[in-house]
């Protein structure tokens, strides 16, 4: 990942749930419509947690990867 592939970036890493996504509750704010935000986190529940997130508030979830023991999630942020 380029720092082209996203606008903001949430580092969560360290972090347990429910912390990573009450910061992505208002994190996803500070991006506008369309634009991309990158979290990383360690928590094993993000992979959980986050989809569900972005489903449930309508967001687009474009991609999510394992590197090294974190999670990376690319959201783009929708009209909600």
């Amino acid at each position: 990942m380029t720092a082209v592939d996203f606008n903001a970036e949430l580092d969560a890493r360290g972090l347990f749930c429910p912390e990573p996504v009450m910061m992505l509750h208002n994190r996803i704010h500070d991006v506008e419509v369309g634009e991309v935000l990158r979290v990383i986190a360690t928590d094993p529940s993000t992979t959980r947690d986050i989809p569900r997130f972005c489903q449930f508030l309508g967001h687009e979830l474009l991609s999510h990867q394992e590197l090294d023991g974190e999670y990376h999630f690319l959201i783009r942020r929708c009209e909600s």
